[in-house]
């Protein structure tokens, strides 16, 4: 052996001695590290500490991981209903459903009827969350999320006005924080509808930006019931407070400060949560706002220096100052069940209705929903529905795991709530002239206007894709990340040294790992990657697909961090493409959960491969998105080549795809059934919208041979006939279909008029007398011009 070669060996073995050997590795390179990790770790409040530590890490982190354990996502429960639960949803829920008439609702009452009201307060609505031992229904989150969704497809006041009191408000935090004797006191009043709760958040200056809310609270001692206590004086001005200005108590967040540091050493105590009610004095409930015709309760309220005592606190005094670590723990309520439920619920409205009016509709003698320049919407439709439901129930199944998985519901609540906004403007396309003409019979008209509202609260979606998806999640998420920041915080040096070197070795070891992995996936098209065994021979591509993706995000993070580090923070384009991999790669694994748990059935896999080439389009396109944008145009080009060195695997749905999955919707199976599955229909009401759509595709089906033998007849010149009705008189009378078969297509036309009207109005629009808004409900016969001969 030569000297060179002993050199070489020696000079190896120095570098593997100060890699593996921990005490000579942080001597020789992770102190140095360390000390300059802190210097430019980015600042961080206590608020952004405590939304970090609220919540769970849940599935994510797997896909984060860049090994995602299939099997774990297979061994998951996917959500049933109790039988309790199932009467609830089929029966009372379906009275209030009959109840609500949207037209009605946003025309006339501009709110639920006093009926509707009355009901949802008598039969346990606004309790659905709440234990039995209170009075409430103590109902599982999938439970409660089945309900919203149903709602949803009826109308939007009562699906929200319903979930404002099972999501994120008073309920919620009584049952995590307050004190036993609030419990006892509000929580049986919620339950039977006595109290009327909402929860005061917004601020005007502090929309988005919850965290920097002006309203405060002094703690001081004042008079209360005719007697000095220890209290604070409030002073707040809150807006978009869902169902405020009908509440009885009133739900408060504010920044407590105790100058006089009557409860302890600290002055600002930070955001704190109390419970007023509403005619307390110097409480001011104010007028109604008028959310785009959802006419929900809606409206401010605010106080200037209200002294309320401490007890008012929920949790009470130990609770000063802990409000926002309260809102940011029980948020997954809100994104996970309320928006998510509420736009599923108008998809598969959309799905239904606008499916049943593609085949009962018809132009140039065909039904429109075989064209294929509608086939493309309808299919978007159908698929987009499919992935949203799936992601909606596995998520409330988490919930009721225990899990509070923050950053997996702020991706389902942007990307439903988007899906819900394409799948509607898709129907609104279909329908044309009846969807923009406001009236009764407009099923999805209001739909269309009260889209923004979901895309709005809950943290707007802009911010919620563009800062906090990817922002919170390559945090939370990464197996490293979050133990290097915690370690350089440590305010023992010495511990967090050694804190910081376990975490940055395994960090190395996980990123090259991945970058490895990347590669040989990427050099073999995944064919050796990871799938489950056991599941559909036609779902193991996607999962090999998504385990490369996962491994290419994993690394691809990584390197973002380190050569943009706090920069990422204010690359919010880039934040929001890769928090859009993170979350499509969500979505994909719950659409083959679902497929897995409904059986692996042949018939809806046009549903499961249709969204799921969709989705991994997107995600592809995603990773396009940050390559082309990378600031570092080197490292761009090597990334490009270790993710796709022999290009980009993933391909839209194709034609023949998009058209199985338009048939569903345009079908009736069991197939159509299941995707629109607990959506409400007032079977048998020919005056419902919905029902008389449902009734003539039925009927349409049924129809569609005996059509077939008139057109021959009448190509052949057996039969003539100027209108609908001589033509089918002639036939009639020439054998070529029977008295059955004359009063079936007429029984059709009918019901098919009744679901192609559009309203008319007097010409004040009924303004001075709303019950005369539009003419009897009748299906006038329409000239022979105007009509499509069968």
């Amino acid at each position: 052996m030569t000297t060179l070669n002993l050199a070489i060996l020696a000079a190896l073995a120095l570098v593997s001695a100060a890699v593996l050997i921990a005490p000579l590795r942080r001597a020789l390179i992770t102190r140095s590290l360390f000390a300059t990790y802190k210097k430019i770790l980015p600042a961080m409040s206590d608020t952004e500490k405590t939304a970090l530590d609220a919540g769970t890490v849940w599935w994510e982190g797997e896909l984060f991981s860049g090994r995602p354990r299939w099997q774990k996502l297979l061994d998951y429960a996917w959500p049933k209903l109790t039988p309790e639960e199932r009467s609830f949803l089929d029966n009372e829920t379906d009275e209030l459903c009959r109840l609500m008439d949207d037209w009605q609702t946003t025309h006339v009452h501009q709110d639920m009827s006093p009926e509707a009201w009355k009901y949802v307060k008598e039969k346990g609505f606004l309790g659905m969350i709440i234990p039995k031992e209170y009075g409430g229904k103590g109902f599982s989150a999938y439970g409660h999320a089945q309900v919203i969704t149903k709602l949803a497809t009826r109308s939007s006041a009562s699906a929200i006005s319903v979930m404002v009191p099972n999501s994120l408000g008073p309920a919620e935090l009584l049952l995590h924080y307050g004190t036993d004797a609030q419990k006892q006191h509000y929580l049986p009043r919620l339950a039977r509808g006595e109290e009327i709760p909402a929860f005061a958040l917004t601020s005007p200056q502090a929309g988005s930006d919850a965290a920097s809310i002006p309203d405060f609270g002094i703690v001081c001692k004042g008079l209360y019931q005719g007697r000095e206590v220890l209290g604070m004086r409030v002073t707040w001005d809150k807006r978009y407070i869902t169902l405020g200005p009908i509440c009885t108590v009133l739900g408060l967040a504010f920044r407590l400060y105790d100058p006089e540091h009557l409860l302890g050493a600290t002055e600002d105590l930070g955001i704190t949560c109390a419970l007023v009610p509403h005619d307390h004095p110097g409480v001011n409930i104010g007028r109604r706002h008028f959310p785009l015709n959802a006419v929900f309760q809606n409206g401010p309220n605010w106080g200037k220096e209200v002294f309320m005592p401490l007890e008012f606190i929920i949790g009470g005094p130990a609770m000063a100052g802990q409000g926002w670590r309260m809102l940011m723990e029980c948020l997954a309520a809100g994104r996970s069940i309320s928006l998510p439920g509420c736009n599923t619920g108008m998809m598969k409205m959309t799905a239904r209705a606008v499916g049943a009016y593609a085949r009962v509709r018809a132009q140039f003698k065909m039904a429109i929903g075989k064209f294929e320049g509608v086939e493309e919407p309808l299919a978007r439709i159908g698929g987009n529905l499919y992935m949203s439901d799936a992601a909606r129930v596995m998520t409330a199944g988490a919930l009721d795991l225990g899990e509070k998985p923050s950053v997996v519901s702020a991706i389902i609540k942007y990307h439903v709530t988007e899906r819900g906004r394409q799948s509607v403007n898709d129907g609104m396309d279909i329908l044309g002239g009846k969807g923009i003409c406001l009236g009764p019979q407009n099923f999805l008209g209001r739909a269309y206007q009260q889209l923004p509202i979901g895309i709005t609260v809950e943290g707007a979606n802009i911010l919620t894709r563009s800062l906090i998806i990817f922002g919170q999640g390559a945090i939370r998420c990464h197996p490293f990340v979050l133990r290097e920041m915690r370690a350089a915080q440590n305010p023992d040096a010495a511990r967090g040294l050694v804190e910081f070197d376990a975490a940055l070795a395994g960090h190395v070891r996980f990123s090259i790992g991945n970058a490895l992995r990347t590669l040989g996936m990427g050099l073999t098209g995944a064919a050796f990657a990871a799938a489950p065994a056991g599941v559909a021979a036609e779902t193991r591509a996607y999962y090999r697909q998504l385990s490369r993706f996962s491994a290419a995000f994993a690394f691809l993070a990584d390197v973002s961090m380190l050569t943009m580090g706090g920069d990422l923070k204010r690359k919010e384009k880039l934040s929001a493409r890769l928090g859009d991999i993170l979350s499509l790669t969500y979505l994909c694994s719950a659409t083959l959960r679902r497929y897995e748990a409904e059986g692996c059935q042949a018939a809806d896999a046009p549903l499961m491969h249709w969204s799921m080439q969709d989705a991994l389009l997107r995600t592809q396109n995603a990773f396009e998105g940050v390559l082309a944008n990378f600031p570092n145009r080197l490292i761009a080009a090597g990334l490009r080549a270790l993710i796709f060195p022999f290009g980009k695997p993933c391909v839209a749905p194709s034609d023949k795809l998009g058209h199985q999955v338009a048939s569903i919707l345009i079908t009736p199976s069991a197939t159509r059934d299941r995707l629109i599955a607990d959506s409400f229909c007032d079977f048998g009401n020919e005056e419902d919208p919905v029902a008389a759509l449902e009734m003539a595709l039925g009927l349409t089906m049924q129809a569609e041979s005996i059509e077939a033998r008139i057109r021959a007849a009448q190509k052949a010149k057996q039969i003539a006939g100027r209108s609908f009705e001589s033509l089918l008189a002639d036939a009639l009378a020439k054998g070529i279909v029977t008295a059955e078969d004359k009063a079936l297509l007429e029984r059709r036309e009918v019901l098919r008029q009744k679901a192609i009207r559009v309203d008319d109005f007097p010409q004040d629009f009924g303004i001075g007398n709303p019950a005369a808004h539009v003419r009897p409900a009748e299906v006038p016969a329409a000239p022979a011009s105007h009509r499509e001969a069968a």
